[in-house]
């Protein structure tokens, strides 16, 4: 019993170490190798399990020494190693962003269910938002077991929303995107927002509550709309041109997570003062 007691004690102390942070760091790195391939295969609804990865230029297998995330990129400078054939560098951008959030979320949360949560939230806003920046589909595959995903997290201890709290963050979230879409369309005569952004707001909502999801909302529109009229202004593009909502929900999504408190405190603050 005492020996049972030694062992949780020192991995506490581990936990409370820098180790954790690096071993978080680790993890995400490898996750985020993951993500490249749900990036790449969802939209094409290919199983993200099977085949191995493969050079999509020359059909070589990618060797598991080759497929180490961001080292194997740095090794080969960025080509296949079979044929020669130059890689994205989106892939290891991909890996080293999820790797330095799980690094920041363990530095600053520190161990529990909800840094956990606030991980998997992170790495499936990233992968939806760069599927939509590509294809302009936000899946279900992600969004619907996403909603769920959230007001589960919501039972676990630490959780920061009560389970009630969670689930109507996420109808209400979805019900707003539904309001304006069908405002758009009446007004407008065409559709300018999709299902999977309606899911996508729930599924934050599920995850942040109600105040996080309205601010990510928010925060993705001014983003969407300063690109949109910078692309107006000096893209040539013009009002018709559509932008992917669910990248720049995504983006703000993440920054709610790392931001979100810090910004509610600040608005209250200056509400009351």
């Amino acid at each position: 019993m005492r020996s049972s007691v030694e062992a949780l004690a020192h991995l506490g102390l581990v936990l409370e170490t820098p180790l954790f942070e690096a071993a978080c760091g680790a993890l995400g790195l490898v996750v985020g190798s993951f993500a490249n391939v749900c990036i790449h295969r969802i939209p094409e609804r290919r199983s993200v399990v099977s085949p191995p990865s493969r050079c999509p230029d020359c059909g070589e297998r990618v060797r598991a020494w080759d497929n180490i995330p961001v080292l194997s990129y740095a090794v080969l400078l960025g080509r296949c190693r079979s044929c020669g054939t130059r890689i994205s560098p989106r892939y290891p951008a991909v890996e080293a962003a999820n790797g330095l959030a799980y690094a920041a979320l363990a530095a600053a949360r520190g161990p529990g269910w909800p840094t956990l949560v606030s991980m998997g939230l992170v790495t499936a806003l990233l992968i939806l938002s760069l599927i939509d920046l590509d294809h302009q589909i936000l899946p279900n595959v992600i969004t619907r077991p996403g909603i769920a995903a959230g007001i589960a997290a919501s039972f676990l201890p630490g959780s920061p929303l009560a389970p009630w709290a969670s689930a109507a963050a996420a109808a209400g979230g979805y019900l707003i995107l539904f309001a304006v879409a069908k405002g758009y369309l009446a007004l407008r005569g065409r559709e300018g927002l999709g299902q999977g952004d309606w899911k996508m707001v729930a599924m934050l909502g599920a995850f942040l509550g109600w105040q996080k999801m309205l601010l990510a909302v928010f925060l993705a529109s001014v983003g969407g709309t300063v690109v949109g009229l910078a692309l107006i202004g000096f893209g040539g593009r013009d009002l018709q041109h559509r932008l992917p909502l669910g990248t720049f929900l995504g983006a703000a999504g993440i920054f709610v997570v790392f931001e979100g408190d810090a910004l509610l405190a600040w608005y209250r603050g200056l509400m009351e003062g």
